[in-house]
């Protein structure tokens, strides 16, 4: 054959492979995320194989695990207990709940670390949403944004490196970055949750959490979480959120889902020079785990080939579960 172009000439061994790769993906781009609980022991959970909900004491030894694999930023989220539950989610600002504690103590060990949180209120409400609900069924914009300002602060004093609002309110980065800066706290970050889907690929971690919708007295409450998420039939939308988030003062712009979303990935890093996250949901994690665990898969290659089509969309950094896993298999 008469040919000109020959494509496979680089890629006839490893090392040209290697010398025109375009995209890799290193330990520091993890962000790991992490359950707690108020309890002694270690819980496994359920439908995410391999994850847990650590305790207090577990969680310092796991974080430090992280720290020694390259893993650089960590992200909590708490379960709490059915007793300090309300409609209005208070708990999220008490200076000695569990994620405060979490924080300073992870502080006092490891330093170094980053850490990230969750500012929304459905590990706290009653209702399982991520604002408060009235008594007409009606999830509230404005007076929830007050409540996540009040968290968000709370954690900035016990000595969170970026605050991760997760609820999807209109302005709340924007009141949120006022507050952090009326109380100090010009050098915390915001990594705004910037287009959050309405997406069946959560169930997992509300088992986690416990912290799905659901309705305890006569009060209607939605059945899901439309009415804030993104409709996942939208794209456009998203480079509207990630614009306001910008000029709200977000620092870092994430899209959640990840794998089922990276057109989302790719539209908002064309429109942005903000870094971006994509988050490698539960859901994705556990069909990979469980394909793996039935030999459907090899789980090492997937998780490194889709933790990579993440940098290869767009983004800077992937929460992931794979986080400690994939660290190791980089090192291989």
């Amino acid at each position: 054959m008469d040919l000109t172009y020959r494509p496979r000439r680089l890629r006839k061994t490893p090392a040209l492979r290697s010398m025109v790769r375009e995209n890799i993906i290193t330990p520091s781009d993890f962000i790991y995320p992490l359950f707690i609980h108020e309890g002694e022991e270690v819980e496994p959970i359920g439908a995410m194989p391999g994850a847990n909900r650590w305790t207090m004491n577990s969680l310092v030894d796991e974080v430090k695990r992280a720290w020694s694999l390259g893993i650089r930023c960590i992200v909590l989220f708490p379960k709490v207990a059915e007793s300090l539950k309300t409609e209005g989610g208070e708990e999220c600002f008490n200076k000695n709940g569990l994620i405060p504690r979490a924080i300073r103590k992870l502080k006092e060990e490891l330093p170094e670390m980053t850490i990230m949180t969750d500012v929304a209120l459905d590990p706290y409400s009653i209702d399982g949403h991520d604002g408060i609900v009235s008594q007409e069924g009606v999830v509230l914009n404005d007076e929830t944004v007050e409540h996540l300002c009040k968290q968000a602060i709370v954690q900035a004093q016990a000595g969170a490196d970026l605050i991760g609002p997760s609820d999807m309110m209109d302005g709340r980065v924007g009141a949120i970055r006022e507050a952090l800066d009326d109380e100090g706290f010009e050098s915390v970050g915001i990594i705004s949750y910037t287009a959050k889907y309405s997406s069946a690929y959560y169930g997992p971690f509300r088992e986690a959490l416990d912290s799905a919708p659901r309705a305890l007295n006569s009060k209607p409450i939605p059945k899901d979480k439309s009415t804030y998420q993104m409709d996942p039939s939208n794209a456009r939308e998203a480079i509207t959120e990630a614009y306001l988030d910008e000029q709200e003062g977000s620092d870092i712009l994430m899209v959640k889902p990840g794998l089922a979303y990276l057109d989302i990935i790719y539209r908002i890093r064309q429109e942005s020079e903000l870094p971006i996250a994509a988050y490698n949901v539960s859901g994705e994690y556990s069909m990979i785990k469980a394909a793996a665990l039935k030999g459907w898969v090899d789980e090492k290659s997937v998780v490194l080939e889709t933790l990579l089509s993440f940098k290869r969309a767009g983004a800077d950094l992937i929460l992931t579960y794979h986080a400690c896993d994939a660290a190791k298999w980089l090192q291989d």
